[in-house]
């Protein structure tokens, strides 16, 4: 599954429209529109499906921090 593909759950899990695409500078808050719980969601579908820790080094803001720490 590609990180747009977890995106797009959390987005449609809020009855908001999916994106076609990201950008690794897009702001998870500001220009996706997440809240806190669609954060929280969203980590615990990263950390699942990649077995990794987002939050290790800290907290991630964009799109291009959580690909850094999938190795994309």
């Amino acid at each position: 599954m590609e990180l747009i593909d977890i995106i797009n759950i959390v987005l449609e899990n809020k009855g908001r429209a999916i994106l076609l695409t990201v950008k690794p500078n897009d702001d998870l808050r500001n220009d996706l529109g997440l809240d806190s719980l669609d954060l929280a969601e969203l980590t615990v579908r990263i950390e699942s499906e990649f077995d990794i820790d987002i939050f290790e080094n800290g907290l991630v803001k964009t799109v291009g921090e959580i690909q850094d720490k999938l190795g994309k």
